[in-house]
């Protein structure tokens, strides 16, 4: 029986234009966009219907597109199974399918309507959808927060109106947040960027047929790891090393992490005398040499002086495949970095500052950014933070869902670097090792709940390895 796949992704993730490509396509291929809205109005008032049933008041609001069309289609699938239905027309719909939907609808329509007057149960924001590259005009801005106030649930049909799909700005409004976001034909950047993910609620998406495209990134569902083989020891399944420095809680900590994550043995490297758990071995730096190393994790705690430069030179010098953290990542150059097999794991600021040393001048989402720095740096990026994008050098990337906003804590990061260093010591490609412990950091913070301390985070992970056997 063939192993089972590491990695698991969902639905294509397309910019709008790509997704009006896609839409295109089927038109050509005799799917005119009445059929189309069918599909995305149907499949989207079904996940409605789920939350309402048949004794909520929904408000449906519409605006002149397509996505107006999809509201209309949805209003009367809701109204014909039972459903109290009013649809608040913010504009007339100016499509001939989007004129047909109306014409199809039967139930109550509010047309210019006063919003302070207007109740209900649930809103459902089909405004705008995916083409939206403005800011909403103030009548549009004002109507539907004055709506979203007067509801107690929220939906929005896409994206929420008023969000830039391909970056994931809300061109600084202060948007409703929403319940559920109901994602058509593919998932957009923007369901996974911040700040706009942020404001959506759980997300769904709504299969309109749409073949699938080469080249694009894909959504992170989940992975699958294997136990060690039968004959498996310590050194089959991967010896780290985590090189501690100025600041050594760092290094323990990702340390710690990583004993958890699947690597059979984990080693701290340092010249420094440090209390350690009974279970992790501390070496010297001397450990370097060491031809069983699998894998090596510098940055967490390092510093950043003329000392520190030298250690990172001589992990660099080791040929081994690394992760590179913390203040490794504020002392790489690109003459470092050339010939590396590694993996950076930059936040906000570090990610700025790499694409100083590197002399990249992005001016796009983080998806565009991290592309960008993987392919200069010729490493896998893990831009980081409460959105996650892992990018490769050869043009893959995907954006993970979500995680718990506690890890928002101290420590949050050394212990993910230490996940990620685990999984590239057992053995996977370091895209792989990366999308793995990206996983493995939202699963342990979900099991957990919240609050939680780094060392609670570390000391869930084997749970979380559990739970994706």
């Amino acid at each position: 029986m063939p192993s089972p796949e590491p990695l698991h992704f969902g639905a294509d993730i397309l910019t709008a234009a790509q997704m009006k490509q896609a839409e295109q396509l089927l038109i050509d291929a005799g799917f005119g966009v009445e059929v189309l809205m069918a599909r995305a109005g149907r499949g989207a008032a079904e996940y409605i219907w789920r939350m309402a049933g048949p004794l909520r008041i929904i408000s449906v609001l519409v605006g002149p597109g397509h996505n107006g069309g999809d509201g209309w289609v949805i209003a009367r699938h809701l109204h014909e199974r039972g459903a109290r239905v009013q649809v608040v027309m913010a504009h007339a719909p100016a499509s001939e399918a989007s004129r047909l939907a109306r014409a199809a609808f039967e139930g109550h329509v509010v047309d210019c309507p006063d919003h302070g007057d207007l109740h209900g149960d649930i809103l459902v924001d089909c405004l705008y959808g995916t083409g939206l590259s403005r800011p909403l005009g103030d009548l549009d801005l004002d109507l539907l927060t004055g709506l979203a106030a007067g509801h107690r649930r929220r939906v929005a049909l896409d994206l929420p109106s008023g969000v830039e799909a391909d970056r994931g700005d809300d061109f600084g409004h202060d948007l409703p947040q929403y319940d559920l976001t109901i994602a058509l034909g593919a998932w957009k950047r923007a369901h996974g960027l911040m700040p706009a993910a942020g404001r959506m609620g759980v997300l769904k998406l709504v299969d309109i047929g749409c073949d699938p495209v080469a080249g694009v990134g894909r959504m992170l569902e989940g992975i699958t790891l294997e136990p060690p083989l039968p004959g498996a020891h310590k050194y089959t399944r991967g010896l780290l090393g985590v090189v501690a420095g100025a600041m050594p809680g760092a290094a323990l900590m990702a340390a710690r992490a990583a004993g958890g994550a699947g690597a059979g043995y984990v080693r701290l490297l340092t010249e420094d005398a440090l209390p350690a758990p009974a279970d992790l071995v501390v070496q010297g730096l001397d450990g370097l040499d060491d031809k069983r190393l699998s894998a090596l994790l510098v940055g967490p705690g390092l510093g950043r002086d003329k000392a520190a430069e030298l250690v990172l030179k001589s992990v660099l010098a080791t040929g081994k495949r690394l992760v590179l953290d913390g203040d490794a990542l504020m002392l790489l150059t690109p003459a470092m970095a050339k010939g590396q097999q590694a993996i950076l794991t930059p936040h906000e600021g570090e990610l700025a500052a790499l694409e100083s040393a590197f002399a990249l001048h992005v001016n796009g989402s983080k998806v565009k950014r991290a592309k960008a720095l993987a392919e200069a740096s010729g490493m896998v990026v893990v831009a980081k933070g409460p959105d996650t994008v892992i990018a490769t050098p050869d043009g893959t990337w995907t954006i993970a869902p979500r995680a718990s906003s506690w890890l928002s804590v101290a420590g949050s990061g050394d212990v993910l670097a230490g996940l990620i260093a685990s999984r590239l010591a057992a053995g996977v490609s370091a895209f792989e090792a990366a999308c793995q412990g990206v996983w493995l950091h939202g699963r342990a913070a979900g099991l957990l709940g919240g609050p939680f301390t780094a060392m609670a985070l570390a000391e869930a992970v084997p749970s979380a390895v559990r739970a994706c056997l």
